[in-house]
């Protein structure tokens, strides 16, 4: 049976926003890593009783409960003290430990004040950790078959104890490993994907299946717990294989790709190049494709062309087209991602136009109403889409969509589109 472990942050810092709990997040990803489960993330502030209660309950449902700051030298700095008292042993000096502290302030030549002698103590029994970048030292602790682990608050000082000490301890008593992979859909909705796949949803043992819904795209994230990395992965293969089978060319990526990623790697791949057009995303597209490490290869250029006079002297649409059609309509979508592929002489032309809102909506066209276009060798589609949202969300899902169809577009010329029979 895998350890239960359980991390508890302390701080009233943490609970006021002051600080972004990174320490939590990094401690999950390696108790994953060492396959221990992980079942609950507690967050405390500075306060003995509640943090005694905190650390009561967390012994009563874990194996390993990991504590995140609190050892400093102040009167708030309460964990090692609670701990000691919860598991009732006394707090004794650990000698080593006040020698560091003490060679610490002698390299720095500062005089070492009283208070800090208390970063010396640790529960009776326990071990010390040796922080190599601060003064307060860790503790590993264990009585009647429960450990706990107290690490310093500074990242600079968690971490490399944790790699030093901790982790080692870890990976000797923990019977197995967690992995996990990440697959990213877009064009399907969270809905209509647990349709999907609902039966690979109902009947989860290991791996488990979660899907996850974020700005303009939905994530699978298949998690497997086995004895050794190559089981593991080896399980999330075939469910993977499984979830391609079902859904197609809605994946374009696993883990840490980004659609424009893909895109940018897709036209790098055939040599070929893309100038945008945008109104209504003020830039947002050519931003996204600009952020990704090697663009400047394949992205010629990006237009804001955001009036209407913009749109006819810097890409040729029509003045009467935009007075018939009006400016968001699939007529100047068309002609924005023609006018700009023309005029640079690329390989591909995207035209965007809508409203974003809040404003500027009518019953014929409200807002979140957009279109948007791609002119390429053979190739001119273009697309209308309503999207909800807040001006930034609809800006946001806009790009997404635009990249979807280019990705999708660019395999499918490439032969390189996902089929049934493919998987």
């Amino acid at each position: 049976m895998a350890l239960r472990a359980e991390i508890i942050s302390v701080g009233t810092e943490l609970l006021l926003g002051e600080i972004v709990d990174t320490n939590a997040v990094f401690l999950s990803q390696e108790l994953a890593a060492l396959g221990i489960e992980l079942y609950h993330r507690t967050t405390v502030g500075d306060n003995a009783r509640r943090l005694q209660e905190v650390i009561t309950t967390a012994l009563a449902r874990a194996d390993l409960v990991i504590t995140i700051g609190g050892l400093g030298p102040t009167a708030d700095d309460l964990t090692k003290e609670t701990v000691a008292a919860v598991l009732g042993l006394p707090l004794v000096l650990d000698r080593p430990s006040l020698a560091r502290i003490e060679a610490y302030f002698a390299r720095i030549g500062r005089p070492m004040t009283e208070n800090n002698y208390k970063q010396a103590l640790i529960p009776e029994g326990g071990e010390a950790l040796p922080n190599r970048n601060g003064t307060a030292p860790g503790v590993s602790v264990r009585k009647e078959g429960k450990w706990v682990v107290c690490l310093p608050g500074p990242p600079r000082e968690l971490r490399p104890m944790f790699h030093d000490y901790v982790r080692p301890q870890l990976a000797a008593a923990s019977r197995g490993v967690i992995r996990s992979r990440v697959l990213r859909l877009c064009g399907i909705g969270e809905s209509a994907l647990v349709e999907t796949i609902a039966d690979l949803l109902a009947n989860q043992t290991n791996p488990t299946l979660a899907p996850l819904a974020t700005e303009g795209e939905v994530r699978l994230r298949i998690t497997a717990a086995a004895a050794t990395v190559a089981a593991a992965d080896a399980a999330i293969a075939e469910l993977e294989q499984k979830l391609r089978f079902r859904l197609g060319p809605a994946i374009y990526g696993v883990d840490d790709d980004t659609l424009e990623a893909i895109v940018v790697g897709l036209l790098q791949q055939r040599g070929e190049t893309l100038a945008v057009a945008e109104s209504c995303t003020g830039g947002l597209l050519a931003n996204r494709i600009t952020d990704v490490p090697g663009a400047s290869a394949v992205f010629e250029r990006g237009v804001v062309a955001y009036s209407n006079r913009a749109k006819t002297e810097l890409l040729g649409v029509p003045a009467p087209v935009i007075q018939r059609a009006g400016a968001v309509s699939s007529e100047v979508a068309t002609l924005m991602a023609r006018g700009i592929r023309e005029r640079t002489e690329s390989d591909w032309g995207i035209g965007i136009t809508g409203i974003a809102g809040p404003g500027g909506g009518t019953a014929e066209k409200p807002v979140g109403l957009v279109y948007f276009a791609l002119a390429g060798p053979g190739t001119n589609l273009v697309r209308e889409a309503r999207f909800a949202g807040d001006r930034q969300q609809i800006k946001r899902r806009t790009t997404q969509a635009v990249l979807d169809l280019f990705r999708r577009t660019l395999q499918s010329l490439d032969g390189k589109m996902l089929s049934k029979t493919d998987a």
